[in-house]
């Protein structure tokens, strides 16, 4: 409706600078936190999705080896959590937040389509006694589907079936199933023959999601939390609104990612996390207005340097494409060589993380114990503690994307109320679980808080540890219930993520918050830095411990399901006792941690 001027409504526009929409509200925030919950949902949607089908991708197309596989996937998810730490310090120095944001989802969009093209699927082989020999098989119903068809090999004009077992050995069927030859663990290995041009384009495509997230990971929440004003009592509930979006993202994406593979391909898969990250831009690029003036760039004198940041980001990929080429290529350590056989067989990626982790948890508390004082120090020194825990939290917690999600695939039924499912779907569980039971963990640490019985953080930390390894002994015991093809019900999993579910709830929220109350106010950016590189630690080391639990596959398909059920579950106990240890040892030092962060909670 068209309203005509009056003397108490002027002919000429309000042209004053508060916008028509600063008024407005959404669920009691600020409006623009509607477009940024939509940008991190999508680009959650993409990460997870993919991160879904990462290790099945590998596995089932490409054919890596479990051990360059799990390599890679603990190599690509440990970048992910250390390039926020320069793209954070990029953003605040010359890019602004939000044109960090920008220029970080069009790159990662860029990596994502690549993924697309992996070119025929990978040619598997055998070798026995040094004798090579191309191995064939019927192909699956659908790109994630588990292959049970037949491995044969063609030895001396006879066609003979590969059966694995449980001693690692070799059987080779002849017709009728007789056995024309058994072959020594040690005599038999497998490979595969694949491109070398969709090799490098799947690990140039890792690089550029790497550097993408760096620039995107670490300052679309800035942007949030420069939506609030200080002492915006609404900002805590703001992040909250927000977060929400990461799990909700991660369902969709989860879902609908290993959905489009099987019904249309691998590229279906990653195109559709390709075009989400293409509408976080524009949703960004074309905001009407309404982020003017949030996450700006910050005054400089001189030449923008925007333009040779990114080209030295581009340029960069070449350094992350070594580091992938040389994760996929380090052989294993030599069985029996003790510590020094696996340092020298750790690829430079985890050489080098350790040193920068080593140096920062060993010179930080020396620093703080030069320029603070008793209380600072002290704080500082618990705050550190904290970290190392942290990573062994990570370590066993980010199995999800390695080998449970092999587990699930190899050794699972895959059912559940009647529905099959497939391996790359079952991470789900996890945001499915976060989102239904956040509210419920919230409620009770109130509840507590208000009898004067809520755990403090260091106790929190100790619970996760504790449950994280408990999940991973309750999923031992599902090795005597294993049918007849040693498949376990899926429902043990479920119970698995559950308790890994709870323990996330009980250590992600509060580790932010516990660095920013710990720490040296003047160093509170570094010690962010170091709280997101003991992810990165931890999520490399993730890695390695999938690598251990490697097993012997032919074509992507393992040799005996027997032998990798018990290989899954003895890693498993080990992992989760080792970790049970940890959170009962830090329940042990928490009275000294109390002491020492003088009344922080």
């Amino acid at each position: 409706m068209v309203e005509t001027p009056t003397a108490d409504s002027p002919a000429e526009p309000d042209i004053s600078h508060v916008p028509p929409y600063a008024g407005k509200t959404w669920l009691g925030h600020p409006p623009q936190l509607a477009r940024l919950f939509s940008i991190e949902m999508w680009e959650r949607f993409g990460f997870y999705g993919m991160r879904a089908l990462l290790v099945l991708y590998l596995t089932k197309h490409f054919l890596l080896a479990d051990h360059e596989a799990n390599g890679v996937v603990g190599g690509f998810l440990s970048l992910v959590y250390l390039t926020p730490v320069v793209g954070g310090w990029l953003a605040d120095r010359y890019l602004g937040s939000k044109r960090s944001v920008k220029f970080g989802a069009l790159v990662m969009a860029l990596g994502y389509f690549l993924l697309c093209f992996g070119g025929q699927q990978g040619q598997p082989y055998a070798t026995v006694d040094g004798n090579r020999y191309n191995v064939t098989q019927a192909a699956p119903a659908t790109p994630l589907a588990v292959n049970d068809a037949p491995q044969t090999i063609v030895m001396n004009n006879q066609v003979l079936t590969i059966h694995g077992l449980p001693d690692g050995s070799v059987q080779l069927l002849g017709t009728g199933g007789q056995i024309a030859r058994t072959v020594a663990a040690k005599a038999f290995s497998s490979g595969a023959d694949r491109s070398p041009f969709y090799t490098t384009m799947l690990l140039v495509a890792l690089s550029l999601i790497v550097i993408g997230n760096g620039f995107f990971k670490p300052n679309i929440s800035t942007v949030v939390g420069s939506l609030y004003g200080p002492g915006d009592r609404r900002r805590d509930a703001g992040f909250t609104i927000f977060y929400a979006g990461i799990n909700l993202g991660s369902i969709l994406g989860q879902a609908a990612c290993p959905w489009l593979v099987n019904h249309f391909g691998w590229w279906a898969g990653f195109l559709i996390v390709s075009f989400v990250l293409l509408i976080a831009y524009l949703l960004l690029q074309f905001d009407g207005g309404r982020l003017t003036g949030y996450g700006e760039p910050p005054t400089q004198e001189g030449p923008d340097r925007a333009p040779l940041i990114y080209v030295l980001s581009f340029v960069s990929v070449i350094v992350f494409w070594l580091v992938f080429q040389n994760v996929m290529t380090t052989p294993e350590a030599t069985p029996g060589g003790g510590i020094i056989a696996y340092i020298i067989a750790t690829p430079f990626l985890g050489k080098a993380l350790l040193a920068i982790f080593l140096a920062a948890v060993i010179g930080i508390p020396i620093w703080s114990w030069r320029v603070g004082d008793k209380v600072e120090r002290e704080m500082m020194l618990a705050a550190i503690i904290l970290v190392v825990f942290n990573v062994t939290f990570w370590a066993l917690f980010e199995q999800a994307a390695s080998s449970l999600t092999l587990f699930a695939d190899r050794n699972t039924t895959l059912e559940l109320f009647g529905f099959h499912m497939s391996a790359a779907a079952t991470q789900q569980f996890n945001p499915l679980v976060v989102v239904t039971f956040a509210p419920v963990m919230s409620w009770l640490w109130l509840a507590l808080a208000k009898r004067g019985l809520e755990p403090s953080i260091q106790v929190k930390f100790a619970i996760a540890l504790m449950l994280v390894g408990l999940g991973f002994l309750t999923l031992t015991l599902s090795g005597s219930t294993a049918n007849e093809v040693f498949r376990v019900s899926l429902w043990w999993l479920v119970l698995t993520y559950f308790l890994h579910s709870i323990a996330e709830l009980c250590i992600s929220p509060v580790g932010l918050s516990m660095i920013t109350k710990l720490s040296i106010a003047r160093i509170v950016g570094m010690m962010m830095g170091v709280w997101f590189l003991s992810i990165s630690v931890g999520e490399y080391l993730a890695g390695a411990a999938a690598q251990s639990a490697s097993v012997q596959t032919v074509g992507g398909q393992v040799t005996n399901p027997e032998l990798s059920l018990h290989t899954y579950l003895a890693t498993f106990q080990t992992g989760g006792m080792l970790t049970i240890g940890a959170g009962v040892l830090l329940l042990l030092i928490s009275p000294l941690l109390k002491k020492l962060m003088h009344g922080v909670d």
